[in-house]
């Protein structure tokens, strides 16, 4: 059975597993890598789970002003399936949540799950009534993904990312 967890150095080989599945390059949605992110060294991985994904404050509080965004990992018996990040801070282009699923875990409905656990989170933490959760127009899947989380599209928008389809949806007690 799947759980959402914070990141925590003891996955370090089991993200390590996944990062390499997606192969080269930063495309793993909702980890919140940087291109100066070193998380192939112990040391390296440590330093951006400690200081940029640090989720050492209670669930359902501000988060500190350092940190912009809850991550969870989804990990199923050892193993990360994915990541969902939660933005603190409204960004009107990517929204307040992303996710990312490895490709081999992909279809059994894990990123439904992942966003439906953390919209909880998003109300608790940030007092909202609705979360912005983008995807790209061709991303047929995502799409489905947020429809099922409840998504209510409101259209495509062109945005310096190019165009983005963009749904609201309401958390637990929202509106």
């Amino acid at each position: 059975m799947p759980e959402l967890v914070a990141p925590t150095t003891a996955l370090h080989a089991a993200f390590l597993d996944c990062h390499r599945e997606w192969g080269p390059g930063l495309h793993e949605d909702g980890f919140g890598l940087r291109p100066d992110d070193d998380v192939e060294s112990p040391e390296g991985f440590a330093t951006w789970v400690g200081q940029r994904l640090r989720l050492d404050h209670p669930a359902g509080t501000p988060c500190p002003a350092e940190q912009h965004a809850s991550f969870r990992w989804i990990v199923d018996d050892g193993r990360i399936l994915g990541s969902v990040a939660l933005r603190h801070i409204f960004d009107d282009v990517r929204g307040h949540l992303g996710y990312g699923i490895r490709p081999s875990a992909r279809r059994r409905g894990l990123a439904t799950w992942a966003l439906v656990g953390m919209l909880g989170e998003a109300r608790a933490a940030l007092g909202v009534d609705r979360v912005l959760v983008v995807c790209a127009p061709d991303n047929v899947a995502s799409a489905r993904t947020i429809e099922r989380a409840g998504g209510v599209f409101e259209g495509v928008r062109e945005t310096e990312l190019g165009p983005t389809r963009r749904y609201w949806v309401s958390p637990p007690g929202g509106g």
